[in-house]
């Protein structure tokens, strides 16, 4: 069997597995580099290279600052600012879109989604609006920020390195500016005016209790002077029940103590602030002998200050549980209770909490989770987490961090609760901007310069080492030194000359323009299933192959490549910033085409004159 037949069997394997999204996609690439290397596709001395390729190098150290910027206070100064736009829904898109488009040409481009989510949720749910409005529009933003310089996105450092490799210079810092600052542009204006409308409104949802309901489910609990609990501990009661059921609080005389912290033994009378459906309220009576808390108190002899639930919540409450759960809204003040998002690099994702042991090993009581706007009613021990789950999390405020990102979960919103305060600003900003200074003069190669200030950062203490360990995405690296040798495999092979030659013999009837065309169609489709770095490995010796059979200029190709690759606004898997705003915002699978096909076109049909002048063939 020829080598490139072999070579398009491996690749067809590999972009099912993708799809498929059974297996992480590290893991795919991974398996596809060392299949590739069984079949003497990729040398055996060669196989490793890619993780020492200038672009996976390049990446890690954007993703390194990416985090500096956020512990350097950025998003601080940021959420101040949006948050003054006032209650105009299109000023506030524009504001928040327009933002993270900026950020995201400087810095990796779920990093400034990352930095913007939370005030767009904030913002939503301040003017009791949808975010599901805010929040496709910014995740596109981040996207299309993406496509203004080199470090924006992942495909515009695969494409600057491989033109390299073939002879030429690397693209610059700045060489993609003139095209991607007037595609994000357009796509920013499309957006604002016209494309948000084309959103679904998931109505409701931008409530933490509309989406999660907590009132309906913190229960009061007493433990009577016979019952089964005294002398327990917390632990000893999740022993009991055989499940994790979140003791958000302990009450005792008038002290009360966050479940998380309590590590005495109960006695009579105290009083357990529960999270609990009507299954698991039945399994604590049979098996601990806990009893529904003392009734409220009369009107004349009640708190003014505590908030009570309305008619309407009250009858709910009572019917969930035949009367046990409490009606009231019960203060939550001082529990740390915190909003987060499952990323899709997360080691939650198809796991439950059982086998992560959240509490044990992380210090977090899992109190709700939500999925496509909706809290989930199952049981929380059932629960397998998914990419873009919206989890309600309880912790202790000086870990809880530490413990997101150990998980992988990018916070929302919290109560009482700062991730990060804000410092080294100006230095962090100095330390990029000079990096940017010896990329554009030449004084360094784009690799050295931001690894350089990546260093920097780390020994004046913009962010420790270990939160630069963190900020590396793993997931991706593992991808793109992976697929580096069997993108290669794809062009010495034969493959990529191939798939040329194929589109030369359709397209030798028409204009050179539409062969343009056909290839970003092909790579935006492409990057709608898989990741887009991934895309870009794999069309890049196509688009040379391309180019050499037209006997043309290799830069345009590249460049609707590098565009194209970053247009992933059809689905919520075609890049991790949809997949992150899909459970906030309560969006389904078949929601994103309808704003990101018309945007998709808005791109391809600014894009393609403007290479054509800028890059002529």
């Amino acid at each position: 069997m020829a080598d490139s037949t072999q070579v398009f069997l491996l690749l067809a394997a590999t972009l099912a597995a993708f799809v498929w999204g059974r297996f992480r996609y590290d893991l795919v690439a991974l398996a596809a580099l060392l299949a590739a290397v069984l079949l003497g596709l990729v040398p055996t001395g060669e196989a490793f290279h890619g993780f020492g390729h200038p672009a996976v190098i390049t990446v890690a150290a954007v993703l390194v600052l990416s985090r500096g910027f956020e512990r350097s206070g950025l998003v601080d100064l940021i959420a101040e600012q949006a948050l003054k736009v006032g209650d105009r829904l299109i000023l506030q898109m524009l504001v928040l879109t327009g933002t993270v488009l900026v950020l995201s040409g400087v810095m990796n481009n779920v990093g400034a989604l990352a930095l913007m989510l939370p005030v767009a949720i904030r913002m939503a749910r301040e003017h009791d609006s949808p975010p599901s409005l805010l929040l496709m529009p910014l995740a596109f933003g981040s996207l299309l920020g993406g496509l203004t310089t080199l470090i924006g996105t992942p495909p515009n450092i695969i494409i600057s390195s491989y033109r390299g490799s073939v002879g030429g210079e690397p693209f610059g810092m700045f060489a993609f500016f003139p095209v991607g600052a007037s595609v994000a542009l357009a796509g920013l204006v499309f957006i604002v005016l016209v494309g948000w409308r084309l959103v679904p409104q998931r109505a409701g949802k931008a409530s933490l209790d509309a989406m999660f309901d907590t009132a309906h489910y913190l229960v009061e609990l007493r433990v009577p002077e016979d019952g089964k609990a005294v002398g327990w501990s917390l632990r000893d009661l999740h022993q009991a029940l055989e499940e994790t059921i979140p003791v958000l609080a302990v009450v005792r005389g008038d002290k009360r103590h966050a479940g998380h912290a309590f590590h005495g033994t109960l006695r009579e009378d105290d009083i357990l602030l529960v999270e609990a459906g009507p299954e698991e309220m039945k399994l604590i009576e049979d098996k601990a002998g806990l009893v529904v808390g003392p009734e409220p108190p009369s009107d004349d002899e009640a708190d003014p200050s505590e908030e009570t639930a309305s008619p309407g919540e009250a009858e709910a409450g009572q019917g969930a549980s035949e009367g046990a759960e409490r009606p009231a809204t019960v203060d939550t003040e001082g529990l740390q209770l915190v909003e987060a998002v499952v990323r899709t690099d997360s080691m939650m994702i198809h796991r439950t909490v059982t086998q992560l042991r959240l509490h044990n090993q992380f210090g977090l009581h899992l109190v709700a989770v939500a999925r496509d706007g909706g809290r989930l009613n199952q049981r929380l021990r059932d629960i397998r987490f998914r990419a873009g789950d919206v989890l309600l999390l309880q912790g202790g405020e000086g870990e809880i961090g530490e413990s997101l990102t150990t998980l992988g979960c990018l916070p929302l919103a919290s109560r009482n609760l700062t991730l990060g305060q804000p410092r080294m600003l100006v230095v962090s900003v100095a330390i990029f901007a000079v990096a940017v200074i010896a990329m554009v003069l030449d004084l360094l190669p784009s690799a050295v310069a931001l690894t350089g200030a990546a260093l920097v950062s780390m020994m004046v203490g913009v962010l420790s080492l270990r939160e630069a360990y963190q900020a590396i995405d793993g997931p991706v690296i593992v991808l793109l030194g992976a697929m580096i040798p069997v993108g290669q495999a794809l062009e010495t092979s034969g493959g990529a000359t191939l798939i040329a030659e194929a589109l030369l013999a359709l397209g030798s009837e028409w204009p050179m323009v539409a062969s343009l065309v056909g290839l970003f169609v092909i790579c935006t489709l492409l990057s709608n299933v898989v990741n887009n770095a991934a895309a870009a490995l794999l069309m890049a010796p196509i688009a040379a192959s391309l180019a050499q059979g037209f006997e043309a200029s290799l830069d345009p190709f590249l460049m609707v490549v590098a565009i194209s690759a970053s247009c992933a606004f059809l689905t919520p898997i075609g890049h991790q910033s949809n997949t992150l705003v899909m459970g906030p915002g309560g969006y389904r699978f078949g929601d994103y085409w309808k704003l990101g096909l018309p945007l998709s076109l808005v791109v391809m049909a600014v894009a393609i004159p403007l290479i054509l002048i800028v890059w002529p063939l």
